[in-house]
């Protein structure tokens, strides 16, 4: 099986689908005019993305520092990129989305506005503005953990009244945060910490009409996330190759065998699925590497995940 956002494609079909994905960044390139975009599958890195609305997502892996610090470049929904500010790149989610970034390493969470596709490089769940990355505690030549979030309300605001975007966007109520052990420590220079537990200060909920829609933003250019730190705490992880899950136990079993790992069942119920996983590693180099080895052997779901 594949995962949903990422899989293999027929190399009769990848010069057709090559196409419609220039021709969809062509047509995003306008810097300062920025619109709701969710866009055709693409191949960046050797690897294909299928994008797709997904305002319940949530991924563990590595991030990346965008290398481009080019200042008023065109994102891939046409909005200006601005490296001091807290943006991010992401390979499937719907543009512009607010995503929580939150540094397992240092225990620092912020909130990043996704609106360019990337980081090129395979194993990396999501690139992050010079800004974002200096807020987190992430430099640019040692990958740092992090799991990430969308914030579901967040990002239909930021939609809301977009060119491209399908009609008044809905409130929803957010998820509740699990409580997390927290440390007393100072913010990066500045930066404010958030006020009070794990919501992150500005991001407080719209005030909804009668019928439930959020009122659409003011327009011009999209606002400016706050640089609001929330300490949440280090957790400790191993990194893994996730390379497939099946619900038939010898093609896991086989899986596996090819990759150098091991076939687990995983969920509950009479047909659990069997997830194949290669590691732990020590080193996000080690990772890297069991990575391409399973692309070279024509796993393109294979991706680097935290457990």
């Amino acid at each position: 099986m594949t995962s949903p956002g990422r899989r293999w494609v027929p190399p009769v079909f990848a010069a057709m689908l090559a196409g419609a994905a220039a021709c969809a960044s062509s047509q995003s390139s306008s810097p300062g005019n920025p619109r709701f975009l969710v866009g055709e599958p693409y191949s960046l890195g050797g690897v294909w993305s299928y994008p797709r609305e997904a305002h319940g997502l949530e991924e563990s892996g590595l991030v990346a520092v965008l290398p481009d610090g080019r200042r008023g470049r065109p994102t891939a929904n046409g909005e200006a990129y601005d490296p001091a500010a807290l943006m991010a790149a992401h390979r499937t989610l719907q543009l512009p989305s607010v995503v929580r970034v939150w540094n397992l390493d240092t225990g620092r969470e912020v909130r990043v506005r996704v609106n360019d596709r990337g980081p090129e490089r395979p194993g990396r769940v999501i690139g992050l503005s010079r800004r974002a990355a200096e807020l987190l505690g992430v430099r640019p030549d040692e990958p740092a953990r992090v799991r990430i979030a969308v914030d579901a309300e967040a990002s239909r605001i930021a939609s809301a009244g977009l060119p491209g975007a399908e009609g008044p966007r809905l409130a929803i109520a957010s998820a509740p945060i699990a409580a997390v052990e927290r440390e007393q420590l100072a913010p990066p220079p500045g930066t404010r910490a958030a006020a009070g537990g794990g919501n992150i200060a500005g991001s407080r909920p719209a005030m909804a009409s009668p019928a439930g829609e959020v009122p659409a933003p003011p327009t011009g250019p999209p606002a400016r996330l706050p640089e609001d730190v929330v300490q949440r705490g280090t957790v400790p992880s191993r990194l893994f190759v996730d390379a497939g899950a099946f619900f038939r136990r010898d093609l896991a079993e086989r899986r596996a065998a090819a990759v150098g790992g091991a076939a687990e069942a995983v969920g509950p119920g009479r047909q659990p699925q069997y997830r194949v996983r290669v590691g732990p590693f020590v080193s996000a180099g080690e990772a890297d590497r069991a990575l391409e080895a399973a692309l070279r052997r024509a796993i393109p779901d294979a991706r680097i995940v935290l457990d």
